[in-house]
């Protein structure tokens, strides 16, 4: 059978394959001493008090998918207004990604060998500690909680939070906008990496900071473990 032949039944499979997956709930918890409006692509947001969680599914086979908190937010009855950090859109009802600085929870789901990654990137900045661990299934967690906005370096200090350089000076040697080897750590990216192993401390960061589950765990992230 040729490749072109072939190709309709294993996209019919994948499809097969997802169909019957399980959606991955998402437990969202802010313990923080503060109110945090939570944001999730896909997902939307939802204002967190201290202690509260937010139980989110997401469908098998979600890509390129992220949560992360807001602080400092003010909404009108109609959901619009601005948030100090992490602001979609000046949306309550997050569509699309936030703005630096924002730390970031990231996964794919139901990936090549049943597999889900995931990864905590500091890619845009630091705005609240974080962990995002497995509430099911045989993998390790990963955490973010050091004191980054208090040691945050001068030139990337932001209001709530503390940008990476590539937010601030936009040059391919922080941002590696040039491709693959274009970039490599720096100092600045040294900086949330000794405070933050777990992390991706620039784009190119991916061997020390990429992880992985087994298709069908469930997860918590936690704001402020």
């Amino acid at each position: 059978m040729s490749h072109v032949n072939s190709l309709p039944m294993i996209l019919f499979s994948l499809v097969l394959v997802l169909a019957f997956a399980d959606a991955a709930t998402f437990d969202v918890v802010n313990q923080c001493t503060y109110p945090i409006w939570a944001a999730a692509s896909p997902g939307g947001g939802r204002y967190l008090d201290p202690g509260q969680t937010w139980n989110l599914d997401v469908a098998p086979g979600t890509t390129m998918a992220r949560i992360w908190g807001r602080t400092n937010c003010n909404f009108d009855a109609n959901g619009q207004g601005q948030c100090g950090t992490g602001d979609c859109n000046r949306m309550q009802q997050c569509q699309g990604y936030g703005s630096p600085p924002n730390t970031l929870a990231e996964f794919a789901l139901n990936q090549p060998n049943n597999l889900d990654y995931l990864d905590i990137s500091l890619v845009d900045g630091f705005n609240i500690p974080m962990d995002f661990s497995p509430t099911s299934g045989a993998c390790r967690g990963i955490r973010c909680a050091a004191n980054i906005n208090g040691e945050c370096p001068n030139e990337l200090r932001a209001a709530g939070g503390c940008n990476n350089p590539c937010t601030v000076f936009k040059t391919n040697q922080y941002c590696c906008t040039d491709g693959p080897g274009s970039c490599s750590a720096t100092n600045f990216s040294r900086f949330f990496k000794e405070r933050c192993p777990d992390a991706y401390s620039y784009p190119q960061d991916d061997q020390t900071s990429t992880f992985t589950c087994p298709s069908g765990t469930n997860y918590r992230v936690t704001f402020c473990p």
